[in-house]
């Protein structure tokens, strides 16, 4: 797989269709904004020039937290899936954010979730808390 920065809006504007897959209540124009924020950054994986897996990255650094990349999209096209791209996009994105002084990276998941969850734990990730939000 090579794996690239996508930056231009034509090329976010693909990825916007994988991370539909994903994000399904959320429309092509609102992901292609949110994926050209400055501090996000969007990656995408492409087989024989095929985008079929993208990850999107923030770094952040707060006072509870050290600096860490927080992994906001991962997402492979389901016709991809179980193949070990998705495997791929988590190494590159570990890889950046070493290269880029993050002491880890951190991610949320639905509760709901539990096969992903032994995915990420198999890949050395620890779970310690949860996410607690009220709508408004």
């Amino acid at each position: 797989m090579d794996i690239r920065v996508l930056e231009a809006e034509s090329e976010r504007r693909e990825a916007a269709l994988l991370l539909q897959q994903l994000w399904t209540d959320r429309d092509r124009d609102e992901i292609v904004a949110w994926t050209g924020e400055e501090e996000y950054h969007l990656f995408g994986g492409f087989v024989d020039d095929e985008l079929i897996g993208v990850a999107g990255v923030v770094i952040r650094e707060m006072l509870h937290h050290s600096r860490h990349a927080w992994l906001y999209d991962l997402v492979v096209n389901e016709s991809r899936r179980e193949e070990g791209y998705g495997t791929e996009l988590i190494r590159f994105v570990e890889q950046w954010a070493s290269e880029n002084e993050c002491e880890y990276v951190a991610l949320a998941s639905p509760l709901a979730k539990e096969e992903i969850h032994q995915y990420y734990e198999s890949r050395e990730y620890n779970r310690w808390g949860y996410v607690i939000e009220k709508e408004l």
